[in-house]
């Protein structure tokens, strides 16, 4: 039996593949985290939720961070808090802070 698919048609499903893959993960380490802001409660759209690192960063956790392997993806979660984007951003502008509990983690 041969397979008739073109290049490309073989490539857009594995670009779709992988595109799923990265939905899932993501969906597991925002529920890894809890799956609400830390600092507001913001649960509404999960593409509105970031991974705010907390300490040492070893590699970012957008879209290619999750391909790597699930384990790998929670030892990095676990440097991290889970932040709406509009706390995200003024966590690093400065004008938020983390909670206390949060923030004393960082020094673990």
């Amino acid at each position: 039996m041969v397979d008739k698919r073109t290049y490309a048609d073989r490539r857009e499903e594995l670009i779709r593949a992988v595109a799923k893959r990265r939905r899932k993960i993501k969906a597991l380490a925002l529920a890894y985290k809890g799956g609400k802001c830390q600092v507001c409660g913001y649960a509404k759209y999960q593409g509105a939720l970031d991974l705010h690192h907390l300490r040492d960063k070893k590699f970012g956790l957008g879209d290619k961070g999750y391909t790597r392997a699930w384990v790998v993806i929670q030892a990095e979660l676990d440097k991290c808090v889970l932040v709406c984007a509009n706390c995200h951003r003024e966590i690093e502008g400065g004008i938020t802070q983390l909670p206390r509990v949060i923030s004393e983690r960082r020094t673990r």
